[in-house]
């Protein structure tokens, strides 16, 4: 008994001791431009641990109970060969986190002689209802503003025709952030739920001085076309940083309705699971389509 007391001890100590120490911190830089990358996305599939580099590239991401030494921690940008690292070896890594460019290959473009009448169309949830339900980036178990780092919410929305995108829109029903700073993300819907970017663009927002009601996002300048053969595209907006107002702050949310199609998801930490919200967010597309 005391032998296999002994072999269990050694067994158990290697993964979970590392967890006394709760945080991984490092920096995430350009390899060919040799300066810091902000806005990294850095999770670990599954496991809710997950975080963004600030502006200066620096990150912290936090561990939990369900993340041992021999998970894997995923560092991701548009643009960028992703890097993966073991828990293990990245807590011992002391250099800087480098992601290399990779080559975007065109798309082939397709001239059409005939000419194409483009119609404007709203695509999603136009109306904030009575303002009587939201969607809160908040969760009572975050402890500062900072568990949030890239948190994402959005909506699973029709196509089904070549549309150009013009911009997006949302409802804000509550804000106590002097600034706030979001990533528009495009996803491929497979059973409901993203799975890989379609937009290769880093498309970032700013919120400023507690802005309420309807929020636009001009998309011109991405030039972002869907092809006729995407039926379903998922939306997201992702929080990358935050100020706030007060040192009460805490609430940003957005209007939503009550859907038995459950339109809506989310997911608390890059890398991690997506879930569905049980919602239709206020949270729409304008576009120019055929």
């Amino acid at each position: 008994m005391k032998l296999f007391f002994i072999i269990f001890i050694c067994l158990v100590l290697p993964v979970s001791g590392y967890t006394q120490d709760k945080t991984i911190s490092g920096e995430v830089w350009n390899y060919e431009k040799n300066e810091p990358m902000a806005y990294v996305n850095i999770g670990i599939k599954d496991k809710a641990a997950g975080t963004v580099t600030n502006k200066n590239g620096l990150f912290k991401l936090l561990l939990n109970g369900n993340v041992t030494s021999t998970d894997t921690v995923v560092f991701s940008h548009v643009g960028f060969k992703t890097r993966k690292y073991l828990i293990s070896t990245l807590k011992k890594n002391k250099e800087p986190i480098l992601l290399e460019p990779k080559n975007m290959e065109l798309d082939e473009v397709v001239v059409r002689s005939e000419k194409v009448v483009l119609k404007a169309k709203k695509i999603g949830r136009t109306s904030k209802g009575l303002g009587l339900t939201h969607s809160n980036f908040y969760t009572y178990y975050e402890k500062s503003v900072d568990d949030r780092l890239s948190k994402e919410k959005g909506m699973k929305l029709n196509i089904r025709r070549n549309c150009h995108i013009k911009d997006l829109n949302f409802n804000i029903t509550t804000n106590d952030f002097k600034s706030l700073q979001f990533r528009i993300n495009f996803y491929k819907i497979e059973n409901g739920l993203p799975t890989d970017l379609i937009v290769q663009e880093n498309i970032i927002f700013q919120i400023k001085d507690n802005f309420l009601g309807w929020f636009k996002v001009d998309l011109e300048p991405y030039d972002i076309r869907l092809k006729e053969e995407i039926d379903e595209v998922g939306v997201t907006i992702q929080w990358i940083e935050s100020v706030k107002t007060n040192e009460k702050s805490k609430y940003f949310a957005l209007s939503a309705a009550s859907s038995p199609t459950h339109t809506a998801f989310f997911r608390e930490k890059a890398m991690d699971t997506w879930s569905k919200g049980g919602q239709s967010l206020s949270f729409y597309l304008n576009a120019m389509c055929e």
